[in-house]
């Protein structure tokens, strides 16, 4: 059994061990932020709600625990009500369809699941601005306010929803869709240096790119670390469903970028390009998600080339459960120092349960479990 192994395998019964406890309290419902020791859990309209039921199906491939399965059942049940009644759906559908019934349906073959999903795809790619090629954002959270225009680099994490339909339905429109905002990512979202833009606001009629925005960077012209994050792993995941090059090319670039600006402990800052006087939190989710995308990349570049995304994919992932774990205290969060929305205030020094959910992602890819959800 090499080192590495072992760590492994001590992490993921740590992880088994602590989700046995926390899943008592949380049960079929939806944590956002750990809070004073406890998730706080959200409505499940919000965007991080299979984030919860994705991780119990995570351990639950590796363990065949039914209680886990059953509360992944449920959570997947209350989202009925959010895709037949709630008027402000958006964009990230995918992550909570693809986390869920995609899930369920690639694990157990649930014809209802693959239903859910397939409504939910339908539903994302009404979303689709011909205009501008981009998959539009949120809608207004205000009165007044206009989002129309609105695209953001977490959506490539959506896309893999429309892939997987195109392969379920045969129906190439689905795949389409992704190509076109993916494309459009690629024009408008990632910069010469592998940086990245949060947030991109076109013209919603002519289609123009009008601004590129801070989001929750520090500001346009920084480089927020989970931005980069999603770009890594969603270009990869575009590249594994199309094998267009242009994606895999680009996710290279951004990883570069990534792990050259990683701090001696392999865990990101919350933004990578900032001001001298301007406070620099950790973001550990965004590591997560990078390392699940970088241990992704490794499969898909040359033997030459894999080891670098390799090593520093198993480096992230090593020194979240060394360092950031929490594993004997009283906290129900897997990792701690996540940074959700640093500009508003947000969540700035928590356990996020994205970060805990691609912790135990990348974790079990490093098992042997190759197939994913996305």
């Amino acid at each position: 059994m090499t080192e590495q192994r072992h760590w492994v395998n001590e992490a993921w019964q740590q992880i088994v061990q602590k989700i046995d406890r926390t899943s008592k309290r949380i049960g079929a419902n939806f944590p956002h932020a750990s809070e004073n020791g406890e998730y706080v859990l959200a409505e499940p309209h919000w965007w991080t709600a299979a984030f919860w039921p994705g991780l119990l199906w995570l351990l639950y491939r590796d363990t065949q625990d039914d209680g886990l399965k059953q509360l992944a059942e449920k959570c997947e049940e209350k989202l009925d009500a959010v895709q037949n009644d709630y008027y402000r759906l958006d964009h990230d559908m995918g992550f909570m369809w693809i986390l869920t019934s995609v899930a369920q349906y690639k694990l157990l073959g649930s014809e209802g699941s693959k239903r859910r999903a397939l409504i939910a795809a339908n539903l994302l790619m009404g979303r689709f601005n011909v205009n501008g090629n981009f998959i539009r954002a949120w809608n207004p959270w205000n009165e007044g306010e206009d989002n129309s225009g609105i695209a953001i680099i977490d959506c490539l994490l959506n896309l893999p929803l429309l892939y997987w339909a195109s392969e379920e339905t045969g129906d190439p429109r689905f795949k389409g869709v992704s190509k076109k905002h993916a494309d459009t990512v690629l024009e408008h979202f990632i910069r010469s240096d592998g940086s990245v833009h949060h947030i991109v606001r076109f013209n919603p009629e002519s289609g123009e790119m009008l601004e590129a925005m801070g989001g929750q960077g520090y500001g346009p012209d920084s480089a927020w670390s989970r931005g980069t994050a999603w770009a890594i792993y969603g270009l990869t995941l575009s590249y594994h469903y199309t094998g267009d090059t242009n994606y895999l090319e680009t996710a290279k670039r951004v990883a570069h970028f990534f792990v050259s600006h990683l701090p001696e402990d392999f865990v990101p800052d919350w933004d990578f390009r900032l001001p001298a006087n301007v406070d620099t939190p950790k973001d550990s989710s965004a590591g997560a998600i990078a390392a699940c995308g970088l241990l992704l990349l490794a499969e898909k570049v040359t033997a030459a080339e894999s080891p670098i995304y390799q090593r520093a994919g198993e480096k992230i992932l090593e020194s979240l459960y060394r360092n950031y774990g929490d594993w004997e205290g009283s906290e129900e969060g897997l990792i701690l120092h996540g940074t959700s929305h640093f500009p508003q205030g947000k969540n700035t020094n928590n356990p996020l349960i994205y970060g805990d959910y691609y912790f135990v992602e990348g974790l079990a890819r490093l098992k042997g479990y190759k197939e994913l959800f996305w």
